[in-house]
């Protein structure tokens, strides 16, 4: 009864039935015959090498043996004779074409009456076969072409689509994204607000003299809220908005991305006013070649085509682009000009406030305790982007629910803040020297940063292994900074030398564990003398002029900075590391006791907050 309800509710429901079953049964039927054919071919090619792999006798020598009654069994086959003896043995020979063997055998008065003969003519069935084989071979190609142009045209309704825009058109009944669901972006958000007004009052614009935006395109770090500013866009525009990824326009076959672009375009000019978003814009938009690349490459094409749709000879009013990009250095000069994305707008990470009005968006329907210290958590999480923050409490929520909690406490968002950045906790077997070393190790940082002037507090110290690390020292900055000193700079180098310094102090041994400190230590360092003029080189900047990537320009550029320069670099940066390692190991040496106490709590708790750690080594410092 319940099917016969779903069909009355559904009367297709029989009919798509019946066509899945009648397309089932035409691919069974397609795989039956391909395999009989592929069957009856490879057992007749066996069968023919089998049978010419007999011994070959002469015509006259097998009448001699017929006549001394040798032959048991005579197989014609068309003018081959396959010769069956009394012993069991085989043996072939060939008539000459048009002849009758019998009748040659009965002049020769010969008795056939104790020989099985069986005569069988195979010139109809070659025909057929032949037909077959020549005709099946080309039905199966065909298909299997047909079959490859409609996987690679998609959701397209016909196999010579490719040129069509894969853009999906949103509507008014998909879950809708406003500008209220954004936060930590406000400068961005307002730029896109503007976008929005225009096409929904343009006449309060146009007698001013100003015209829409041709482009606006977002760039900054992955997670920071490009792609959902543009989903806020697309549910406060009221207008059609059509989103496409860059990689989206490229094909195989060249010219394919230039004619979507033009789908693309013309498909929004008729629904005018309209939005396209192009995600990952970089895809098709990086700069041009200047010789080394060939000029009829498919991704040229396609931007080409992106530049003369945006402002060419042909009037685009009304249409305004969106793309995103993570790496707008890329990006070609002539797409980025006014006239075509005359808007650059950086979404970048969210400040302190900005990332307490996120916290609020992605906290909201989650049962937290009154205890948790929002200000805290904002404050604990500098350096996270929006969907960082997302991703951390929502990992607070599912740690909370595994523990069999109600309610999500700050110790849930504390571990989920460090899972999102170092990743979970592992359950690793160490030994009592091994769990010494990065105990000591873990120390060796969190002294070197505690007792050092101008470096931040120390906010947890754990010898629990977390990704490739068996141990960490968490000091994030007290606040967001916009400017970094040569004095803090240097002092990080030393608080990352700081573990290297404890391992041989106390136990006058080196391990492997600092090697991701140095390469640290080492960046900052090169950083300071190549690009910042933080050394005794003085304020020159010793790096490349533009992105390594764009191998198309600098490829034949030869270097501008001389040999004698680049060990004067090398020794630059060689002399601060090795200063501020000394600087580490006299930290240490002053506050032993407190190393050695910080060290055996960590034995013990295995984890220290920043309360528990200043309980032992006393406060902080504070500059005046």
């Amino acid at each position: 009864m319940a099917n016969s309800k779903s069909f009355k509710k559904n009367p297709n429901s029989l009919k798509k039935m019946a066509e899945f079953k009648f397309r089932l049964d035409l691919k069974t039927l397609f795989i039956i015959i391909f395999v009989g054919f592929f069957s009856f071919y490879l057992l007749r090619s066996i069968s023919s090498e089998i049978k010419q792999a007999l011994p070959e006798k002469s015509i006259t020598a097998v009448v001699k043996e017929i006549k001394n009654k040798k032959v048991e069994k005579l197989e014609i086959i068309d003018n081959k004779i396959i010769v069956y003896y009394k012993n069991d043995k085989l043996a072939l020979t060939y008539k000459e074409q048009g002849e009758s063997f019998l009748t040659t055998l009965r002049d020769e008065n010969i008795d056939l009456s104790s020989i099985d003969i069986v005569i069988k003519d195979t010139q109809g069935s070659a025909g057929i076969v032949n037909f077959l084989s020549n005709v099946i071979p080309t039905i199966l190609m065909v298909a299997f072409f047909i079959f490859l142009f409609r996987q690679a045209k998609g959701a397209q309704e016909s196999v010579f689509s490719f040129g069509q825009s894969r853009a999906k058109r949103f509507n008014k009944d998909l879950p809708k994204v406003t500008f209220k669901n954004v936060a930590g972006i406000d400068e961005a958000k307002k730029e896109m607000e503007e976008v929005v007004d225009f096409l929904k009052h343009p006449e309060k614009y146009k007698k001013l003299g100003a015209r829409t935006p041709k482009g606006v395109i977002l760039v900054g770090p992955s997670g920071c809220g490009k792609t959902l500013l543009a989903k806020a866009v697309a549910g406060e525009a009221s207008v059609p908005f059509f989103s496409i990824a860059g990689s989206e326009f490229m094909e195989m076959l060249v010219g394919i991305g230039a004619a979507r672009v033009r789908d693309l375009f013309a498909t929004a000019k008729k629904s005018a006013p309209a939005i396209i978003f192009i995600d990952e814009v970089d895809a098709i938009g990086r700069a041009r070649s200047v010789g080394v690349m060939p000029s009829h490459d498919e991704r040229e094409q396609t931007l080409n085509q992106i530049l003369v749709e945006m402002d060419g000879f042909t009037p685009n009013e009304q249409v305004v682009v969106v793309a995103a990009t993570n790496r707008g250095d890329l990006l070609d000069s002539a797409l980025l000009r006014p006239g075509r994305f005359d808007r650059r707008v950086t979404v970048d990470f969210p400040d302190l406030e900005g990332r307490k009005a996120i916290i609020k968006i992605y906290a909201n329907g989650k049962p937290f305790t009154k205890e948790v210290d929002w200000e805290k958590v904002a404050k604990r999480t500098v350096g996270f982007s929006g969907a960082d923050l997302e991703n951390m409490l929502n990992e607070a929520a599912i740690y909370a629910a595994r523990n069999g909690k109600d309610t999500i406490v700050m110790d849930d968002i504390e571990e989920a803040a460090t899972k999102v950045k170092l990743g979970p906790e592992k359950k690793r077997l160490q030994s009592d020297l091994d769990k010494r070393l990065t105990a000591y190790h873990e120390a060796g940082h969190a002294i070197a940063s505690h007792f050092l002037p101008h470096t931040d507090p120390v906010h947890r110290i754990s010898i629990v292994s977390r990704g490739l690390s068996l141990g960490f020292t968490l000091i994030p900055p007290a606040k967001d900074k916009l400017h970094e000193t040569k004095t803090h700079l240097l002092e990080q180098i030393t608080v990352m030398m700081g573990g290297r310094a404890a391992e041989e102090l106390v136990f006058n041994e080196t391990t492997t564990g600092a090697a991701n400190d140095f390469d640290q230590a080492t960046n900052i360092a090169r950083a300071m003398v190549v690009e910042y003029g933080m050394s005794q080189l003085g304020p020159v900047n010793f790096g490349p002029t533009m992105d390594v990537t764009e191998w198309g320009k600098t490829y034949w550029e030869r270097n501008t900075v001389s040999q004698d320069m680049l060990a004067k670099i090398d020794e630059e940066v060689k002399s601060i590391i090795t200063t501020q390692y000394k600087i580490a190991i006299q930290t240490i040496k002053n506050n032993r006791q407190n190393l050695d106490k910080v060290a055996e709590a960590l034995l013990k708790t295995e984890s220290l907050d920043q309360e528990e750690f200043e309980k032992i080594v006393g406060a902080k410092a504070k500059l005046n």
